[in-house]
């Protein structure tokens, strides 16, 4: 007798479905704000393309640190800081470890691991429920839901669901992009395999296996490789060295140009075709590096080979407005603002490696930071999708800029703080429109930022307070932490900086004019963002790294609530690693708070950017 698979019927307010960096942020974001929340990850761990299956690291709008002060904050940040407080050398396991106690332990958030959405249910235009099968239980999950977030890269929630998508480019003139073919393509971006090499300090053989490729210097000319040889020198710019690769020596990392993007006109249909192919040419060029000349190479061995290939683009989901080039390069200000981004326009060659005669890509730079439009994170023809992640409303051209992890995970926060709203209000992710400003503001106070958007809650106390310190540094006055901006800008330190440290530490006093009912003291720390914190695997990424936590940052501290001079609540952090503290507590009545710095994590003076009280 035939036996049937166990089915499960489970109900949301939100669904994410996608378990990288976009679907994380939106997720937790979703659920901190009330909204009770399911996040399906089609693999045993979290972190897509940032996991160690396929291990890139996390790029966003500073550019591999070119634009240090747009670094992405909010959760994102959130997550890396906590890799950074234990794990001092860029362990891959621990780093999946962080990803997967950041979802467990989230209040509000159910996660299915090695689940796979395979269908939808959809009526008027609307998201009923989606089809998931748990492989390792045999179980076939039915989950309903209110709002739907589409974080898999390839749009397929959306597109199962009839929701509009593009693929390809854009023709010249649909967007009046400047550096857009002249007529739409199926052109794309490739998928690509990396590896991890290390020198063990003695000469290492290789031995080509029989199905890798045979590569030449030739065909590899224009792709770093190793050492950077003269005529690459000569034929790269240096910021085409500098994208191409990590440096002088990059034989222990990996490579991004190991990438393929297929034959036919379906790159989600060639998935297992191309990895099989990228094995062929991974192994063919480490033999090349190894076998095929002075690389120095000579006592390197590989360690790790990804065979699981990491993806730059597919489909685009349609929304209510398609960023496009011209938006990035003229740092386009949207009055819905809710993220931003900074990476150069960097469009691959379509066929990838294949393309020996080509540069790898095209790089479009620019200085400053975009901002992208609520408008682009949901559907224009299905009323509950939202989408985060490569997969959002963007032409080609934007879209590589807004693909990497550090503006998509951004991205999904906005999308999971949306959400969460939506079902507060019970609407739709349209009508959210009507709620921007609290949307933004909202955003701002769990310490995302938005360029030229500032703090101007009229519920945080610490606006209207007359403010006072102990010691302050020129520049660093105390004013600054109620400026309304939580970073350091161009144009401004945006923070407060004690002159030293005390014995009895450095303290930040808020006096009211009238007794006032306190709950919130919400706390932006300097984290010093000309350092990254990045997980990563390459060597150049980790040199621009210091071990454990940002020394600047503030690691024990006091909050005090006062009536009539008498203290009436208190509480000490310690061992604090956040950028944002938030802390909690019943309604208390008082006149004055004052926050005292006893220590940092290494550095000589106390540092904050914002200070809120509510």
């Amino acid at each position: 007798m035939k036996r049937e698979i166990k089915v499960k019927n489970e109900d949301y307010d939100v669904v994410v479905v996608g378990g990288g960096m976009s679907g994380i942020c939106a997720a937790i974001a979703s659920a901190r704000h009330g909204a009770k929340t399911a996040i399906i990850q089609s693999r045993h761990i979290f972190g897509g393309n940032a996991s160690s299956e396929i291990r890139m690291h996390i790029c966003g709008a500073s550019a591999n640190m070119s634009k240090p002060l747009l670094e992405e904050s909010g959760i994102i940040y959130e997550i890396m800081l906590e890799n950074k407080a234990f794990n001092h050398y860029f362990n891959y396991s621990h780093w999946d470890m962080v990803l997967y106690k950041k979802i467990r332990e989230q209040k509000n958030l159910t996660y299915y691991l090695n689940t796979v959405m395979d269908d939808c249910e959809v009526a008027d235009n609307t998201i009923k429920s989606i089809t998931a099968y748990q492989q390792t239980t045999e179980t076939r999950y039915k989950i309903t839901g209110k709002i739907f977030v589409d974080a898999t890269g390839n749009g397929t929630l959306g597109y199962l669901a009839g929701a509009q998508y593009k693929t390809g480019s854009e023709g010249k003139y649909e967007y009046n992009e400047p550096h857009a073919p002249l007529n739409p393509n199926n052109d794309r971006m490739g998928n690509t395999l990396l590896f991890k090499a290390v020198d063990r300090g003695t000469s290492v053989n290789f031995k080509r296996p029989e199905f890798a490729y045979t590569f030449t210097e030739e065909q590899l000319k224009y792709r770093t490789h190793g050492k950077v040889s003269e005529q690459a020198r000569k034929d790269l710019s240096e910021e085409e060295i500098r994208i191409t690769s990590t440096g002088s020596a990059t034989i222990d990392t990996g490579y991004w140009w190991i990438e393929l993007s297929g034959k036919t006109e379906d790159i989600i249909d060639e998935y297992e075709e191309i990895r099989d192919e990228l094995v062929c040419c991974i192994y063919g060029v480490w033999d090349h590096i190894k076998n095929g000349g002075d690389h120095g190479a000579e006592n390197y061995d590989l360690e790790w080979v990804g065979m699981l290939p990491g993806t730059r683009e597919s489909r685009r989901l349609v929304g209510d407005y398609m960023l496009n080039e011209n938006d990035i390069l003229t740092n386009r200000q949207f009055d819905d603002a809710v993220a931003y981004g900074g990476w150069p326009m960097d469009i691959h060659t379509p066929n990838g490696l294949y393309d020996f005669h080509l540069r790898p890509s095209q790089i479009t730079s620019f200085d400053g930071a975009y901002t992208i439009p609520y408008r682009s994170y949901y559907s224009k023809n299905i009323s509950n999708l939202m989408m985060a992640g490569r997969n959002i409303s963007a032409s080609k051209m934007a879209m590589g800029s807004t693909r990497v992890m550090g503006t998509c995970g951004i991205g999904g926060q906005a999308v999971g703080t949306a959400a969460s709203m939506c079902i507060k209000n019970s609407c739709m992710p349209r009508d959210i429109l009507n709620h921007i400003d609290l949307l933004q503001q909202t955003l701002l106070k769990d310490d995302c930022y938005i360029p030229n958007i500032k703090n101007c809650d009229i519920q945080d106390k610490a606006r209207t307070a007359k403010i006072k310190a102990t010691s302050q540094k020129d520049g660093f006055e105390i004013k600054n932490i109620v400026n309304g901006v939580a970073r350091q800008t161009k144009n401004s330190t945006n923070m407060w900086v004690s002159d030293g440290i005390s014995k009895d530490g450095e303290t930040v006093t808020f006096d009211f004019e009238n007794e006032t009912s306190v709950s919130s003291v919400n706390l932006i720390f300097d984290t010093n963002f000309n350092y990254s914190i990045k997980q990563t695997q390459n060597g150049k990424r980790q040199k621009q790294q210091r071990i454990g936590i940002p020394p600047e940052l503030v690691k024990n501290y006091t909050i005090k609530l006062w009536k009539n001079n008498s203290v009436v609540w208190e509480k000490a952090v310690c061992h604090n690693f956040q950028r944002l503290n938030v802390v909690d507590f019943p309604d208390v009545n008082c006149d004055k708070v004052t926050i005292t710095v006893t220590e940092t994590n290494g550095c000589s003076d106390a540092h904050i950017f914002e200070v809120r009280i509510y």
